[in-house]
């Protein structure tokens, strides 16, 4: 049988409520070995060990626990011990991490990252299926050398292209870009896109002891400059802006901004919208302000992903081909 190794963080998944059936709860309350003893039948899809590497709410997910994360996701990938892996992780940030660990961790071995909704002690908890199906996922030789993946609700995403579009669903994972790679029929992983691991591993970690700082604004009317400079003034080595349409923003803005450009800092035009592509050279012109168009990604992607490219160079042309070819 498939050895399926399980590294816990915490979230959703491992929460209690104070009062069953009540509205809120404490993330991160139960370990992994709780997890797994919610899910009798795990015994006959794999062999599952275990490991808790943190337990906290994904709101408090950071830097420091990404690159812990990473390696230890490397050090399994390589082991002979392994042929799968399964990361349990709240939903608030899980887009960001699974995308992070797509971005640093070189394997064609399954590496899914799996949440839930509801926490554990909730009438119908969705957190058992969804494990059952990751360590199912993980365990099937289908999802060898498709990059990073995501499942929830019956529904296989793209590390990529999942963004969490619901504050409370528990269908509120979606992939509204390019659509999910499967589902989950009876049980059975079924996929339906042809693998897309472009760009798996593409950043390694290599000594890195932290990430560059990296700041998301968020554009509306009446925008100034204020957040701006106060960004700059803590360090920022790279700004991404959650930009209104097809990533714009207000004249005080876009000046405050091609200044931060012209200083060295990263500026990254993406869209607060869930769904299309801010295209170069659209609304703004990129080329004469130094900025960097996100195309695809969102502002929480498009922060991961500056962040590592950042770690090799600050050349705005070469980072807009890190966001073009990703």
């Amino acid at each position: 049988m498939p050895r399926i190794h399980v590294v816990a963080t915490g979230g959703t998944i491992a929460g209690a409520q104070a009062v069953p059936g009540g509205h809120g709860y404490a993330a991160g309350a139960f370990t992994v070995d709780a997890l797994l003893a919610a899910v009798p039948d795990l015994a006959g899809i794999a062999h599952v060990s275990a490991e808790q590497l943190v337990n906290i709410g994904s709101q408090d997910m950071n830097d420091r626990v990404w690159l812990t994360l990473a390696r230890r996701l490397e050090q399994l990938a390589a082991s002979d011990d392994v042929d799968g892996i399964v990361v349990t992780h709240g939903t608030d940030t899980m887009e960001e991490t699974a995308w992070f660990a797509h971005l640093t961790v070189r394997t064609t071995k399954p590496l899914v990252f799996v949440g839930s909704m509801r926490p554990a002690t909730a009438l119908g908890a969705d957190g058992p299926a969804n494990l059952r199906d990751a360590v199912a996922l993980a365990a099937d030789p289908a999802a060898s050398g498709r990059g990073v993946l995501v499942v929830l609700n019956d529904t296989i995403h793209g590390a990529r292209d999942a963004y969490k579009l619901h504050a409370s669903r528990v269908d509120a994972f979606r992939s509204p870009e390019r659509g999910p790679l499967g589902r989950f029929e009876g049980g059975r992983p079924c996929f339906t896109l042809p693998p897309l691991a472009a760009g798996q591993g593409s950043f390694p970690l290599g000594d890195a002891q932290a990430l560059p700082l990296v700041f998301i604004l968020y554009a509306h009317a009446s925008m100034g400059r204020e957040l701006i400079d106060a960004a700059l003034a803590a360090g920022a080595a790279g700004l991404v802006i959650a930009g209104v349409g097809n990533g714009n923003m207000t004249d005080p803005a876009l000046d405050a901004l091609q200044e931060a450009a012209a200083r060295g800092v990263a500026v990254v035009r993406s869209t607060r919208l869930p769904e299309g592509a801010v295209l170069r050279n659209g609304e703004v012109d990129d080329d004469a302000r130094g900025f960097i168009a996100a195309r695809e990604f969102k502002p929480g992607k498009a922060r991961v992903l500056l962040q590592l490219a950042l770690l090799s160079s600050r050349d705005p042309k070469a980072l807009q081909e890190v966001f073009d070819q990703a």
